[in-house]
């Protein structure tokens, strides 16, 4: 997750997936082109995969910049990069080319990532900001998103950039601002000055960062995004505005309408069995639990997984194989869940309104067949039309399948098989 999430709980209503509930998260030096690209002044910088693409692009930057100091940056998903030895300061080219060799291939460890870490593919050269100069430098932290709560996008920033913002709200939560946007006349002049202004920012700085702010709105809305967090903003010490980082997430459901930014895609970050879900156009998220669950519709999805907490199990993923679980879908829907290892039972809920039950029975019915060795109780609950057909179909397969016509039959053979 990204750095505020569990701050960011608090404006948002709960979580609840729809027809695609993925986002798809870019790398920093992705949001960068897409911010530079929309007038937002930024740190520049160049990626490498390997330490002489890395010593070629911090002489380049050298070259277009003139700094003679470069900052190497892991390029993963996760936050507090800097916390797990994933960013760090090169004072020469040959301290560029043996920071980056070791931290390409390492598996990077932070507050965001699995015990396991992340493996890094890649590293960002950056330019040094942090010059001397006739002021001093200030960090700051600015994010935007929507709040659902007001069905409004939100500026959330603070004075004290650099730190997590879940230490900033619990430690001195007066030192948060948010400034909500009103989508019908969008970003106004006196609310990005009214930012700069709580920032503590004056003369020259003032106007930097009424401009950057005005441009990072624009690239949020042009880019659909569902996040941007810049932390830290950048007053440089000659009064500059720029963004030092940048963690981007886009909505799936936009992508469609920017090419450019689908193809930025990188699959090597996410769950393998998520995104081989997704190329078989199946909804699905993997949780921790050990009861899988295979169901046509978000609404019932999540009702579903309510049950089997009250059953006493916990889900193992949410998965919607749509309206149409035919045979096919069924089966590769199965062999996902059967992926997992953690996964004591699988329970079918599907309601027979566009597809019908009998239909989806015979589906796992030959499903179960194709895969040959399922290790798991499977139980099966179909509701709607020719629900009796299909528990007929069910019980009079042979296979180790169990039937239930109510969501609390269902529910009790869960209990069953996991006691």
């Amino acid at each position: 997750m990204l750095q505020f999430a569990s701050f960011l709980n608090a404006y948002l209503i709960t979580f609840e997936p729809k027809k695609s509930t993925r986002k798809m998260n870019l790398h920093e030096y992705q949001g960068k082109s897409i911010l530079k690209s929309h007038g937002v002044a930024i740190q520049e910088g160049l990626v490498a995969k390997t330490p002489q693409e890395a010593v070629a692009a911090a002489t380049k930057l050298n070259a277009d910049t003139g700094t003679e100091w470069w900052v190497v940056k892991a390029q993963i998903h996760a936050g507090g990069r800097g916390k797990g030895g994933g960013v760090k300061l090169a004072k020469n080219i040959n301290e560029v080319e043996s920071i980056s060799n070791d931290i390409l291939g390492m598996m990077l460890k932070t507050p965001q990532t699995s015990a396991e870490g992340k493996l890094v593919n890649q590293v960002l050269v950056a330019q040094d900001v942090y010059y001397p100069g006739p002021t001093e430098t200030s960090e700051f932290y600015m994010s935007i998103l929507l709040n659902r709560a007001t069905g409004r996008n939100m500026i959330m920033y603070s004075t004290e950039g650099g730190m997590d913002i879940e230490t900033v709200a619990e430690e001195t939560p007066h030192l948060i601002f948010t400034e909500e946007i009103d989508p019908s006349v969008g970003l106004q002049g006196f609310q990005a000055r009214k930012v700069a202004f709580n920032l503590g920012l004056s003369g020259q700085a003032m106007k930097e960062m009424v401009k950057f702010v005005s441009a990072l709105y624009r690239a949020y809305e042009s880019a659909e995004s569902s996040l941007f967090e810049i932390n830290p903003v950048l007053k440089t010490s000659d009064d500059k505005i720029i963004a030092v980082d940048c963690k981007m997430t886009v909505d799936d459901n936009a992508l469609f309408r920017h090419k450019d930014i689908a193809e930025m895609r990188d699959t090597s970050e996410e769950d393998p069995t998520e995104v081989e879900a997704g190329e078989h156009d199946l909804n699905y998220v993997k949780l921790d639990g050990n009861v899988g669950c295979m169901v046509n519709g978000a609404g019932l999805a999540m009702a579903t997984m309510d049950i089997i907490k009250l059953s006493g199990g916990d889900p193992a993923n949410f998965l919607d194989v749509g309206g149409t679980a035919n045979a096919e879908r069924v089966e590769k829907a199965f062999r996902i869940i059967l992926k997992d290892p953690n996964v004591k039972a699988i329970l079918v809920n599907i309601f027979g309104g566009i597809v019908r039950c009998d239909r989806v029975a015979q589906g796992v019915v030959q499903a179960y067949q194709n895969i040959g060795d399922v290790p798991v109780p499977i139980i099966v609950r179909l509701q709607g039309t020719n629900a009796e057909e299909a528990k007929k179909i069910i019980d009079e397969s042979g296979l180790q399948v169990h039937s239930a016509i109510t969501l609390h039959e269902a529910a009790d053979r869960v209990k069953e098989v996991m006691a």
